[in-house]
């Protein structure tokens, strides 16, 4: 089914919109649920969880992107319950993925917060547009799916070593390009 039907669907309260979304994108919102959390069971929770969200957001949004939408949803729920359950240390990859990110994004804390997150965004995205389309892959499956280093090296026929090595050039021109646009990282 086309997603602009199901979208349809929610607008007309049909519950047969939430086992279209379940059919079409329940493993893409898995698959992101898990690589942030690291257990199958809480995965499946937030993914149960995000159509609940999507029910009760549409009316009155109407996604343009409904991988997008969705993908945003489950991925915050996850976000949430990684922190809630932080320090029972259930999955640590998370951690180290944040942390990478570290120094080449600023600090959010501050009284302008909401417009320099705004621009953060703008700069984010201009400059993964001005990647080629495998570093720009590569950047968003770990630093938005959450995909592991290990995973992405598998997935692109290189050692992990690599890999690393190849999101790190991709950390350093994404912090040159933000102090470049005025960014305080």
């Amino acid at each position: 089914m086309e997603d602009a039907a199901i979208v349809a669907l929610y607008w007309s309260r049909d519950e047969a919109a939430i086992a279209e979304t379940q059919r079409k994108y329940g493993a893409y919102c898995r698959t992101i649920a898990q690589n942030i959390l690291g257990s199958w069971e809480d995965a499946e929770e937030c993914v149960s969880d995000a159509w609940h969200r999507a029910w009760n957001a549409i009316p009155p949004q109407r996604p343009d992107s409904l991988p997008a939408f969705l993908g945003r949803i489950v991925r915050n729920l996850s976000l949430s319950r990684w922190r809630r359950e932080r320090a029972q240390k259930r999955y640590a990859g998370l951690d180290a993925m944040l942390s990478e990110l570290e120094d080449c994004l600023p600090d959010p804390r501050g009284v302008e917060e909401a417009v320099e997150g705004r621009a953060l965004t703008s700069c984010i995205e201009r400059w993964l547009e001005g990647l080629d389309r495998e570093d720009r892959a590569v950047f968003l499956r770990r630093y938005w799916y959450g995909q592991e280093v290990r995973a992405l090296a598998k997935e692109w026929g290189v050692g992990p070593n690599q890999m690393a090595k190849r999101l790190q050039r991709l950390r350093k021109d994404l912090r040159r390009s933000l102090e470049q646009e005025g960014m305080t990282v």
